[in-house]
């Protein structure tokens, strides 16, 4: 900062006069054209002005070649000539009389080629003498380093001279020269050379023009240049960011602290670097003269310029591009590529020289927080400073400093030190030494003087000395000074300051001495035309060489000094910079301010010139002082600054002392500089992730991030001048007001569609400069086509804008198209690209698909940011779909009101989008209403339009190309009845269109529409054909009769145009079901209806694999047809339930059912839409409107039956095995069991048993003592089961009773004429064979398995027959309960044993997507063209009914169970429909041992609650494969919280039962199977409420915390009923697990201490015997210590854990009965109890009891009251009834854990009495 002293008053009118004599001069000046004063506005090639007639032939006849022979002094003609050169005055002031003539110099001879290039010697040719010490002798050192890159230098290879100590990268092997973009052709006398673009043949550079001239101390080499596109240079202040080759002016570069007025003087940096761009071909190379002695380089129009340097030696280097950003990335990977600044140093800074003292900086600050100013960073100049001096404070005006500093801090603020080079030399103001100087001292850390003494000049702080930054030593110094002061004062940065070095006086306290370094012989064109003026002598000394060398490097090497600090003090972390002189690489170490500007308009524009040139420099983190640090700034100049501020990478409002102060809510709190102030820096804090992008790309590529428009368009004429507006990366235009009084700006648009920013409106403007609006509070902005920006949700700091969503701004280019990409870290770790601590997204947008790839992925955030918004710019039309699929391929589907069009801007705002920074995902949209008219397979245009339909192709995955028209369907034809509880319509086809399948399928026309308004909520809609009776399920619903609505849900409308139904929620009017869409059909054996959904959280839809809870809009399809198939994705599997629920996106839910049998398939589109296509039956739609979950399943259950209530016993762990070689085994089993104590209660035995795998009978030779081992389990309290299938065998040769006894009472399934049974082959072998099991599957079908016949469970008579060979199995063996399995039915031939007759019913006009689809339906069952029997005696199509076998089956089985048992007992089946869950459990079949099928049991579990089938598990450890140790025990543990709990595996796989592997796995599974017995009290509880009343017992987590959108897609975790959290593990080796935890308090079962976690994720430890188990707060969970089985675990005393809420309180309750008897809750044979806890008392409340529930025998035990508190417990009492309180003194409380335990054994207290704890804390 130039800082000004106070003058005396005959100072201020000399300088007066003086600026008065320079207004003269400069005036004369403009006149004659002598300075630089403005832009060249004319784009082509400057006119060569006119010279002298006539001139010697050696000294050329054009003056542009001319070059400048005697530069900076007088001349006249004969000192001219003396030099060698020639005189020829001109008329132009600009052009030199002196010049050198066409020869002399040097020639070039003995050439030598090296590794990379080559070398020649050069010898002075004795002319020209300009100095009389030329070096005679020099080589000339040619390097092809890359193929893009040129390095030669010229040195005197017999003396040392000075070369910049820059680490420069090695030359690559790039083989032969054939490689390289050049060429490079030396001439040899005089010597010259000339490089040549090889694909132009365009000479790049000629140095032939001028001679080659080396002296001691003047260096001389001039270029022709391709090209008047030149840049660069500096530092400078540049009028014009392309050079002004016209006016011959001479830039010198000598690091100087001067302020950077515009005229032509050297200031803080030197930078030798130009660019140059060619020609319209785009081409560009870069000239980089790596020399840091005072020099000059002399612009001409030839175009040339000529380098003049003191010293050194000549070393360049030539970068080919070919892109003008090429050049600079080239240039960088010489010099060094910039730093990666720390994100927070991106934030808006607030600085200024001049506070009055602390309170006046707090004033400032409060003022901008106030008033919601994005500011990061504040800064203090050198006041805060005890008289200036390095690492002190001003004990008076900011002793504060350090609490300041750290309010900062707390309010996510940063603080950067200002520091200056010099260091005083006295003492501090108490008379103590200062120790920063006397520490330095003592190492020897100054700048010394020639004789080696420490240079003492004057700075702000007095005399003082100057530091040796390049001095090791003094490097450690300052680190140990920045890192003390640090204990003082926590800042975060630094800014060095006045280290050119400036000093006061010229060169020392002494003077300098007269020799050739002070007063060389040729001094370039610097201010003051002196080397040490107003800095240090050049004779001093420093480490790296004399100061006249080293000069320009003093602030390059105090930037690597106090980064170097910077990593002392803030350890792995990055700290910022910010260095007022730099050099060639100073950006690999610091940003730089553009210096002590002025608060003029001038200075405004010119600091965008600045910017320019400092990005090509390689110093990207860069800005000027906002509203200029001289001078009192205007309100309207200060707005317009701080608007092109707020787009300066380093963006700082500064201004100097005795100014009046300019942050921006200094101008008042209303004021339209501070809105439009605030309004730029959220724009700015917005943009931040792409702006840290770019930083990026800098860091590694040296690409530039303010870049001039030419850069991206170098093609473009119009582009290479333009310096009035600039852009940020490739893709944001920032177009400035700069000029007094506008509200407009002149811009240039290159040839891209543009965006304005933040209407996103496309312009009309293209490859012409245009007259842009830019209001008062706006700043023009403007985002190019084809990119894709990553921006944030704006705060007033980068620490929370951080954490906010980001948005992607998508701006398409003409094809639609745009990429983009995203560099993400901590923001502040040091070298997060080097250590690879980093995520990298690119992001690419391509016919309507935007994919987000995550190219590296190492970082991980600790609050994982999210992608959440799209804002797509230049979409003709509104997105109707948004898909979202991550790289799983699990898609989300938006919902419609995340989506929104602005019409007038044409832009598509898309919310919702969740997707996380670092993950890949793919993004889908269309804008045409899709639903699918071919879904068969093989879809062409032409099959589509023969359908009358569209065929329009689309990116998003599985949608279809061949869509319906939109009025394709039916229309109202009539309106029958509107009443209150019934609407009735008739509805017509629309004939415009074709007939879907013809005579194969015939449509029907005419269609009858009737809604019944059932209850408040429940409404059913059915649509038939009026005039043909089709079949119905013949499945029992319990539908009430419509009646008068009180509180109704839901409207209903039947809307046309197409036809459709619209349901709509009351409450919030949310449309749960729209199937007003184009492609309603009804045709004879297909039927297709579609509806709009209102959210994408869909669950259930069974039987079938899916890959999670919450369904996948992505146009998969889901088969519902019961079948044979083992659990795979996307496979129908055994039961059918065309149910599912929805979630609402305002958190409510409902659910809807398709009463219809048929094959079917539902297609969940991705434009939030769904599509049941079925080959039969009618449309019967059942919609419940919940509103919770809960209520949902209660409502779905309550219409088709309560699930049944299990046997206490059948809660009892279960084993069971296909592939028991004999009863011996199973008893072994057993034996083995109970001697491991082993909890258990239910052994099976599967089809091993029957003799030949015949129904009803017992293998006599191996299972002979089967009936003696039932009953000897029976007589320890063990339960057996045994399996039956349907299948009947037919080809005995004794007589077979139950086939013979089924024929005579016609219970078989008959072939289509109703004369014969239809045949088929199951498990039952022929008589009299021996099996060989090598053979295959096949093959051993067709030579060993008898025929078989199929019951028709849906006739009576059928029951009867079932039931009496139950009735006679059970007599030989007294099993308890059955498990029927094989009932889908399941056949091993397809159809029948001589094939099937009806291909229309076997292969339908359509085929839904079936396993095995192009079989047919047929397929593994029967022929669709059997024929069954219904109740009515009607005969039906196996086709309508095949999926109601299992079914048909499963309520005569429990029937004639209960009949033989005279007990509840269990029914196990595997295929189900609606209401099976009134009579059966469920497993979910034939599972694989693998983990995956670990965690599917989860959803399969969770989807049979909402069915209503509570009773289900899954095969533990696997059904197929053998099973590992891990995966087994992992599986028992969650196993244990199956409802249905049972191992099961298949034979020819290895035991996995819990004795089966060692020691530790049993005493494992004993663990977790005691938890299991000891809750079950609780589990028969809620099973019981979901016999009585439908709840869910596995339940969802949304299911009881649906305002918590986090639990909507959990299926790793889930509920037994309200109370218990099970977070099981899932992937192998894991011994931890993650799980969610909602909003309430959670105890950990096992210990009983709060977890302490809500409402997010907590890592659970998980070892390997150890299942997570967590007690909701609220709830009271009763147990009872664990027996080996369920009758003697009931014996034992009731136990309660009562974890109480927030507010103390709880609550529970017990259902009790024999556990054993049928219909006790229907015949009140039941005890219910409720528990609840308030104000610290635990009561018991008896709802209900009767004597033969056995509860009179139960007795309380142990209480655990969770969550007491933390205060000891002074006294827990008991009272009964009305008895006084009894103190127990029998209790324990752990402080730790906060768990009160009260022991109640001793009261011998019946559960059946009046409960009364309390307990009393030390404060209550």
């Amino acid at each position: 900062m130039l800082k000004v002293r106070k003058l005396s008053s005959l100072e201020v009118n000399l300088i007066l006069l003086f600026l008065f004599m320079t207004a003269i001069v400069v005036a004369l000046l403009a006149v004659i054209g002598t300075t630089e004063l403005g832009r060249v506005h004319d784009d082509t090639v400057p006119p060569v002005p006119p010279g002298p007639t006539g001139p010697p032939v050696k000294c050329g006849d054009r003056e542009p070649e001319r070059f400048d022979c005697y530069p900076h002094h007088d001349v006249n003609q004969e000192n001219c000539e003396k030099r060698g050169c020639c005189w020829m005055p001109s008329q132009n002031p600009n052009v030199p009389w002196c010049f050198f003539q066409k020869t002399g110099g040097y020639k070039a001879e003995d050439r030598k080629n090296t590794t990379h290039g080559f070398q020649y010697k050069l010898s002075y040719l004795g002319t020209p003498v300009l100095f009389e010490d030329n070096i005679e002798s020099l080589r000339f050192i040619v390097e092809y380093e890359t193929a893009t890159r040129l390095h030669f230098k010229i040195i005197d290879p017999n003396s040392k001279r000075f070369e910049v100590p820059l680490q420069k990268p090695a030359a690559e092997s790039i083989g032969n020269a054939a490689e390289n973009l050049y060429l490079l052709e030396v001439k040899d006398n005089p010597f010259g050379i000339q490089v040549i673009r090889k694909s132009s043949q365009r000479i790049l550079i000629d140095t032939t023009v001028a001679p080659l001239m080396f002296t001691e101390q003047f260096l001389h080499l001039a270029f022709k240049l391709a090209s008047f596109n030149m840049y660069g240079l500096g530092e400078h202040i540049h009028r014009q960011f392309r050079h002004d080759f016209t006016k011959w002016i001479t830039w010198p570069m000598f690091t100087r602290d001067t302020a950077p007025n515009g005229v032509v003087s050297n200031l803080y940096g030197h930078h030798p670097f130009v660019t140059c761009l060619e020609d319209t071909n785009g081409n560009a190379f870069g000239v980089f003269f790596l020399n840091l002695n005072a020099m000059e380089a002399t612009v001409q129009p030839l175009p040339a310029i000529t380098f003049r340097s003191t010293g050194g030696i000549l070393d360049f280097y030539l970068f080919m591009g070919p892109t003008p950003e090429d050049v600079v990335s080239q240039y960088l990977e010489v010099v060094g590529r910039p730093l990666m600044p720390p994100y927070w140093g991106l934030g808006f800074q607030l600085s200024r020289w001049g506070y009055a003292d602390l309170e006046d900086t707090k004033a400032t600050v409060k003022r901008n927080r106030e008033a919601g100013i994005p500011y990061d960073i504040q800064c203090v100049d050198i006041e805060y400073m005890e008289d200036h001096k390095d690492f002190t404070i001003d004990s008076v005006k900011w002793g504060q400093l350090p609490e300041f500093v750290q309010d900062l801090h707390a309010n996510d603020q940063y603080y950067i030190l200002i520091l200056d080079p010099a260091i005083s030399i006295n003492k501090r103001r108490n008379g103590t030494p200062y120790q920063t100087y006397e520490k330095g001292t003592t190492i020897g850390v100054w700048v010394n003087t020639s004789d080696g003494q420490p240079l003492v000049g004057e700075v702000w702080p007095g005399d003082a000395v100057f530091p040796d930054f390049t001095n090791p030593s003094c490097v450690s110094w300052w680190s140990n000074e920045c890192e003390d002061f640090y204990k003082k004062v926590q800042y975060d940065g630094f800014w060095i300051d006045m280290n050119e070095p400036s000093s006061f006086i010229p060169g020392s306290k002494q003077g300098c001495v007269d020799n050739r370094w002070n007063n060389p012989p040729f001094i370039p064109d610097i201010m003051d035309g002196e080397m040490y003026m107003k800095t240090l002598c050049m004779d001093a000394l420093q480490t790296w060489g004399r100061h006249y060398d080293v000069h320009s490097l003093y602030g390059y090497s105090m930037a690597i000094a106090t980064q170097s600090a910077g990593r002392k003090v803030f350890p792995n972390k990055r700290t910022m910079v910010i260095s007022r002189s730099t050099a060639p690489g100073s950006g690999a170490y610091t940003g730089h301010w553009l210096g002590d500007n002025a608060a003029t308009w001038n200075d405004l524009r010119w600091s965008i010139i600045g910017m320019l040139e400092f990005n090509l420099f390689g110093i990207p983190f860069i800005g000027a002082d906002i509203c200029g640090f001289s001078d009192n700034t205007t309100e309207e100049l200060c707005r317009r600054w701080m608007q092109v501020g707020a787009f300066y990478p380093f963006s700082r409002n500064h201004n100097a002392e005795g100014f009046k102060p300019q942050d921006p809510a200094s101008f008042g709190p209303n004021s339209l500089l501070l809105n439009a102030s605030s309004a730029a820096l959220h724009i700015r804090y917005t943009l931040l992730p792409y702006l840290y992008t770019l930083f990026h790309w800098a860091h590694v590529h040296g690409s530039t991030v303010v870049r001039p428009i030419m850069h991206e368009f170098p093609k473009d004429q119009n582009t290479w001048a333009l310096d009035q507006q600039f852009l940020w990366g490739p893709a944001l235009m920032i177009v400035p007001v700069l000029r007094e009084g506008a509200e407009w700006a002149i811009a240039y648009f290159p040839d891209a569609p543009w965006y304005e920013y933040e209407l996103g409106t496309k312009t009309i403007h293209r490859s012409h400069n245009f007259n842009v609006s830019v209001p008062a509070d706006k700043i023009g902005l403007y985002v190019r086509g084809g990119y894709i920006l990553p921006t944030q949700k704006a705060t007033n700091r980068t620490a929370s804008s951080r954490k906010q969503p980001m948005t992607l701004l998508i701006a398409l280019d003409d094809d639609g198209s745009a990429v983009g990409d995203l560099f993400w870290d901590d923001g502040e770790s040091s070298e997060t690209y080097e250590s690879k601590n980093y995520i990298y997204s690119t992001f690419t947008c391509k016919e309507n698909k935007l994919s987000v790839v995550s190219e590296f992925n190492n970082y991980k955030d600790p609050e994982p940011v999210v992608i959440d918004v799209l804002r797509i710019l230049g979409y003709d039309s509104a997105l109707l779909i948004v898909v979202v699929q991550n790289d799983k391929n699990d898609s989300t589907i938006l919902e419609a009101n995340n989506i929104k069009y602005d019409p007038i801007n044409k832009v598509n705002t898309v919310q919702g989008m969740k997707m996380v920074v670092g993950s890949s995902y793919s993004v889908f949209w269309d804008s045409v209403v899709r639903f699918d008219c071919h879904p068969e397979p093989k879809a062409s245009r032409q099959l589509c339009e023969d359908r009358g339909c569209i065929w329009k192709e689309t990116t998003i995955p599985n949608a279809p190309y061949c869509i319906f028209p939109l009025d394709y369907g039916y229309k109202i034809s009539k309106s029958i009845k509107n009443g209150e509880t019934q609407k009735i319509a008739e509805i017509t086809r629309n004939t415009d269109y074709p007939s879907r399948y013809k005579s194969a399928s015939p449509d029907i026309g005419t269609l009858e529409i009737k809604v019944d308004l059932l209850t408040d909520y429940l409404v059913r809609f059915k649509v038939s054909d009026p005039n043909n009776a089709r079949y119905e399920v013949p499945v029992p619903l319990n539908v009430p009769e419509p009646s008068h609505l009180n509180q109704q849900l839901y409207t209903v409308d039947l809307v046309d145009g197409p036809f459709g139904l619209k349901i709509t929620r009351k409450t919030n009017k949310a449309v749960i079901w729209n199937s007003q869409v184009p492609g309603l059909t009804f045709t004879e054996k297909f039927i297709q209806i579609s509806s709009f959904l209102p959210s994408e959280y869909i669950y259930g839809l069974g039987e079938t694999m899916h890959e999670s809870f919450l369904l996948k809009f992505n146009w998969e399809s889901w088969a519902l047809f019961s079948k044979d198939q083992p659990p795979q994705t996307l496979s129908n599997s055994y039961g059918v339930h065309p149910f599912y629920m929805a979630v609402e996106d305002e958190e409510n839910a409902h659910g809807v059912l398709l009463f219809n049998s048929n094959a079917m398939d539902v297609t969940l589109q991705s434009n939030l839409a769904i599509t049941y296509h079925t080959v039969g039956g009618l449309l019967d739609f059942f919609i419940f409107l919940g509103p919770s979950p809960e209520d949902v399943v209660q409502q779905y259950t309550e219409l088709i039956g309560r699930p049944m209530l299990p046997p206490y016993w059948a809660l009892g762990f279960q084993l069971c095995r296909y592939g028991y070689k004999n009863d011996s085994e199973i008893k072994e089993l057993y034996n083995a069991m109970k001697l491991a104590n082993m909890p258990y209660d239910i052994q099976y035995a599967d089809i091993d048993y029957m003799e030949r795998q015949l129904d009803f009978t017992l293998d006599s030779k191996d299972f002979s003592h089967l009936p003696e081992l039932i009953d000897a389990m029976h007589s320890e309290d063990m339960h057996f089961i045994l399996i039956l299938d349907p299948a009947i065998s037919v080809n005995e040769t004794e007589n077979y009773l139950p086939f013979t006894r089924g024929v005579k009472n016609d219970v078989f399934i008959k072939t289509n004429d109703g004369s014969q049974i239809m045949f088929g082959k199951v498990w039952p072998d022929y008589p009299n064979i021996t099996v060989n099991e090598s053979l295959d599957w096949e093959d051993q079908v067709k030579r060993y398995r008898a025929y078989v016949a199929f019951p028709d469970f849906l006739k009576q008579r059928t029951h009867e027959w079932w039931s009496r060979e139950i009735s006679d199995l059970y007599k030989k063996l007294k099993f308890d309960g059955l498990w029927i399995d094989m009932n889908e039915p399941s056949s091993f031939v397809s159809g029948s044993t001589v094939g099937c007759s009806r291909d229309d019913l076997n292969k339908p006009p359509y085929m839904p997507v079936v396993s095995d689809r192009d079989m047919g339906l047929q397929f593994k069952t029967l022929c669709m063209e059997a024929l069954q029997e219904r109740a009515d005696g009607n005969l039906t199509l196996h086709y309508d009914v095949h999926s109601l076998y299992g079914w048909a089956q499963t309520r005569p089985t429990l029937q004639a169970l209960r009949n033989v048992t005279r007990k509840r007992s269990v029914v196990i089946t595997r295929s189900t429909f609606p209401s099976s869950g009134q009579w059966a459990g469920h497993w979910l079949g034939d599972n694989t041992a693998n983990w995956i099928s670990l965690k599917h049991s989860i959803i399969g579990m969770m989807e049979f609650s909402l069915f209503g089938i509570s009773y289900t598990g899954s095969d533990i450890c696997g059904f197929f494969s053998d099973s590992e140790y891990e995966l087994c025990l992992r599986w028992m543990q969650l196993g244990s919280f199956y409802p249905f709990s049972r191992n099961h595996n298949t034979i020819n796989t290895k035991r996995q039962d819990p004795v089966a592997w060692n020691d530790t796995f049993t005493n494992i599974s004993r663990q977790v199977l005691q938890v299991r017995y000891s809750l079950l009290p609780y589990l028969y509880t809620i099973m019981f409420e979901a016999s009585s009343i439908g709840s869910t017992v596995v339940r969802p987590l949304l299911h009881e915390f649906l305002n918590d959108r986090e639990t909507w897609s959990i299926d790793e975790q889930f509920l037994w009923g309200p109370a218990l959290l099970i977070t099981p593990v899932l992937k192998k080796g894991d011994t931890t697990v993650r799980g969610y935890f909602p909003d309430a308090l959670w105890y950990d079962f096992y210990t009983g201490a709060l977890l302490g976690k809500r409402k997010e994720k907590a890592l659970l430890p998980a070892p390997l015997d150890v299942i997570p188990l967590h007690i909701r707060g609220g709830y009271i969970i009763p147990w009872q210590e664990p027996n080996t089985t369920t009758v003697s675990s009931r014996n034992n005393p009731l136990g309660l854990f009562v974890a109480l809420d927030e507010t103390g309180q709880s609550s529970g309750s017990l259902f009790w009965d024999d556990g054993d008897s049928i219909d006790t809750y229907k015949n009140d044979v039941y005890t219910q109890l409720t528990f609840s806890v308030k104000k610290q008392t635990l009561t018991s409340n008896l709802l209900k009891d009767h004597v033969e529930s056995t509860a009179d025998s139960l007795k309380f035990g142990k209480i655990s009251i969770l969550g007491v508190g933390t205060q000891l417990v002074s006294n827990v009492t008991y009272s009964s009834g009305n008895s006084t309180e009894t103190i127990l003194h029998k209790n324990l409380y752990d402080i730790s854990t906060e768990v009160l335990t009260i022991f109640l054994e001793s009261l011998d207290l019946k559960v059946l009495d009046i409960l009364k704890v309390t307990w009393k804390m030390d404060d209550s």
